[in-house]
């Protein structure tokens, strides 16, 4: 994150306490797909919605609808049935760069294994690399994985380390971060030779290679980590903020709006570049994802807003057409930011994003948009329900062409969030496979098609 998360105070999360220990059984263990096959943008039909129900296009990690965890992020007891409803899938802990000025403790560590237990979510750790020891994160992989056999299989070492060298007023290049990590994953790896490993954890990503972080010698971070580390990194990670701007300057929704194209070709782009460096096939993960990193709220574009929520329903499909295998929201709560899906026992709107993807398939179907700014992701679920997202990103409602193939669709349950309804049940009307929606301004809209 280009702004570094402030620790202000430590909160235990109330909510946790009474949830006992997590059996001794490990979690189990998720196998990402690979990425060197790139994923070609669908080609659309001009002014249609199309969608081919008969063509697969292979499944949707369910560890997309993730977000970030912490002391720092407690959920109030208040609001944990709203966060239960959303059905994160992912938790990385313990978020932001907290996890690089401590330690983390074993009270800690259990705490966060109860709260990933009322969830069902995968766990993801996050070890201290700023100032950190491979001997103290190897007694954090003993204590998790042999002590308490909570078998978390993925880890990651640091947060941003792109930004240590302001921090630590020295000189952290390539060379050093790359020498650092290493000594850490060799160490955590002899403890448990069955994690995976994340990394590098970029405070921000690109398109190419002119717009991807550099060290203060002008090397690029991420070719640099993948010729160094790209033999024991697992997952490669990077985040994403790309709506920074001078603290007076607004963002604005036409940014936003403007901001959802690069989505596709920052995995893209990614994934050629690992493909290249370690002719492997490594999954790839967001680990932290908002459109603006500063600490705003409360205006026309910011992260609480509708216009975040609608962006983040765009920027999640895109993420799933790509085949991405985490994606990881910035941040569940935050009092202080609008960053929060939670500010105390106040909900914000992009939470209700996850609502609607909950009720998402898990099969990807093809489906391509010929309207500007109208997009449409189709999935199918594991008994046949078809599920269309389609999100409006306009400043006015639209009416569109909807065509499906390979399908004969009568009628569909509707979901919508905008601003009207939190990603509410609106009911059932007539879909046939040639219909025309009604899209109002700033939405995302689920229809769930029960096959006859």
């Amino acid at each position: 994150m280009m702004m570094r998360k402030t620790l202000i105070f430590w909160i235990i999360p109330v909510v946790l306490t009474a949830c006992g220990n997590l059996p001794s059984s490990p979690t189990p263990t998720p196998t990402p797909a690979g990425t060197a096959t790139p994923t070609a943008i669908p080609t659309p039909v001009p002014g249609v919605l199309y969608v081919n129900a008969a063509l697969p296009l292979g499944p949707i990690s369910p560890y997309l609808y993730g977000t970030n965890y912490g002391p720092m992020h407690a959920i109030t007891a208040e609001m944990m049935p709203y966060a239960l409803e959303a059905g994160f899938t992912a938790f990385r802990f313990p978020g932001g760069a907290w996890g690089d000025e401590t330690d983390l403790n074993p009270f800690q560590i259990d705490q966060f294994m109860d709260f990933c237990k009322q969830f069902g979510a995968l766990p993801t750790i996050s070890v201290r690399l700023k100032n950190g020891k491979p001997e103290v994160a190897a007694e954090l992989v003993r204590y998790t994985n042999i002590e308490k056999r909570y078998g978390v299989t993925y880890w990651s070492i640091g947060n941003e380390p792109t930004l240590y060298e302001g921090d630590l007023g020295e000189t952290y290049d390539t060379v050093r971060f790359n020498r650092e990590w290493r000594a850490i994953a060799e160490a955590m790896k002899a403890v448990d030779p069955t994690i995976k490993l994340m990394g590098p954890e970029l405070h921000q990503w690109g398109i190419d290679l002119a717009s991807t972080p550099k060290d203060s010698s002008g090397r690029d971070w991420m070719i640099e980590f993948l010729r160094a580390n790209g033999d024991l990194v697992d997952v490669v990670t990077v985040h994403r903020y790309p709506l920074w701007k001078p603290a007076a300057q607004q963002v604005t929704p036409a940014e936003l709006r403007a901001n959802t194209q690069e989505w596709d070709n920052l995995v893209i782009y990614l994934r050629r570049l690992i493909h290249e460096l370690t002719a492997r096939d490594l999954p790839i993960a967001f680990t932290e994802v908002n459109s603006d990193p500063r600490s705003v709220m409360l205006g026309k574009a910011t992260p609480d807003t509708l216009y975040n929520a609608i962006w983040y329903a765009d920027v999640l499909g895109r993420l799933g057409r790509q085949g991405v295998f985490m994606v990881n929201q910035w941040v569940i709560s935050q009092r202080t930011t609008g960053l929060g899906l939670f500010q105390g026992n106040t909900i914000r709107p992009t939470l209700y994003t996850f609502y609607l993807y909950r009720r998402f398939g898990n099969e990807r179907l093809y489906a391509a948009s010929g309207i500007p700014d109208v997009n449409i992701y189709a999935a199918q679920r594991a008994d046949g329900t078809l599920t269309l997202m389609v999100v409006n990103l306009n400043d006015d409602a639209r009416e569109v062409p909807l065509r499906i193939d390979g399908a004969t669709p009568t009628q569909a349950e509707v979901w919508r969030l905008d601003a009207g309804h939190n990603a509410e049940n609106i009911g059932s009307q007539p879909l046939a496979s040639e219909s025309t929606l009604t899209l109002p301004p700033w939405s995302a809209t689920l229809y769930v098609i029960s096959q006859p």
